[in-house]
């Protein structure tokens, strides 16, 4: 069977999925997606990616899609993959006109799109050991908190991540720490978790919130609080969170080495594991 995706309310095989030039989304990245991780045939946490979506296009001045036709296209993909682990990436766009800065006219429809990838857990290795991460200067726009596709300040800061050989950049703006390239920051001191608070600035991560719900079911609190890079160096430990990198310990940031790898983090990602129905290794 050909690999099929959702595209405008119909399931096709992807090879048929065309979308305009004209389309939004790619002119002027005026779009705005979301990507689930799935276990099996769970679609973790969909309710609270479909509260953010929404919100997203709420605020953009975006008119409502169908999210029912989505979950069940989701579905329908999930299961036609097979795989032990996928992700399901969703992008909205405002749709597709002459190419002009104003919106289009009322009720020109949405570009609404959906596949399912394969997806590779990381190895158990990685994870125990931790990941290097540096950091650079946030210098993206002050809408963080709507997930849309305009990305080239995530990219750029990700391939500068690459080629000195570290996992993700942290951004860093006004000398305090906001998040990473795709994921949010924690730290750990004397056995409290410490995360920057939501602002425009900060992506609201629906993995953040289900490990701040974690900790609290494991008697840990979460102070939700600014912190400086300075912090972060001396912080007992420091990890990532996110829909695909879930919770991921930093071993050094910029070369400096973070005090421990571990263990509060790798006892996050059991518990993430745990509630998400992932088989234990």
């Amino acid at each position: 069977m050909s690999v099929r995706v959702f595209l405008n309310g119909q399931i096709v095989p992807q090879a048929e999925a065309y979308i305009s030039i004209d389309d939004r989304g790619f002119l002027f990245a005026d779009a705005v997606y979301e990507v689930i991780h799935v276990y099996g045939s769970h679609l973790f946490a969909w309710d609270l990616h479909m509260i953010r979506l929404t919100e997203g296009m709420q605020e953009l001045g975006y008119a409502p899609v169908d999210l029912g036709a989505l979950k069940t296209a989701a579905e329908t993909l999930v299961a036609e993959a097979g795989t032990p682990e996928s992700s399901v990436y969703i992008q909205v766009s405002r749709g597709a006109q002459p190419r002009a800065h104003l919106f289009p006219p009322a009720g020109t429809p949405a570009t609404v799109l959906l596949w399912v990838r394969p997806l590779t857990p990381f190895s158990p290795q990685l994870v125990q050991q931790g990941v290097d991460v540096i950091t650079v200067a946030d210098d993206r726009w002050t809408k963080v908190w709507i997930k849309t596709v305009g990305l080239l300040p995530n990219v750029l800061a990700k391939q500068a991540a690459h080629e000195r050989g570290a996992f993700e950049a942290i951004f860093v703006r006004d000398g305090m720490v906001t998040e990473a390239t795709s994921a949010n920051l924690f730290i750990v001191r004397q056995g409290r978790l410490q995360t920057a608070p939501v602002t425009n600035y900060i992506l609201p991560g629906i993995t953040r919130q289900v490990v701040i719900e974690l900790a609290a079911a494991m008697g840990l609190d979460t102070e939700l609080r600014p912190f400086a890079v300075e912090t972060m160096l001396h912080s007992d430990e420091v990890f990532l969170t996110g829909t695909l990198t879930e919770v991921m310990p930093i071993r050094r940031v910029d070369g400096h080495p973070i005090a421990g790898v571990g263990p509060l983090s790798h006892r996050l990602l059991a518990a993430l594991h745990d509630r998400a129905g992932r088989p234990a290794e």
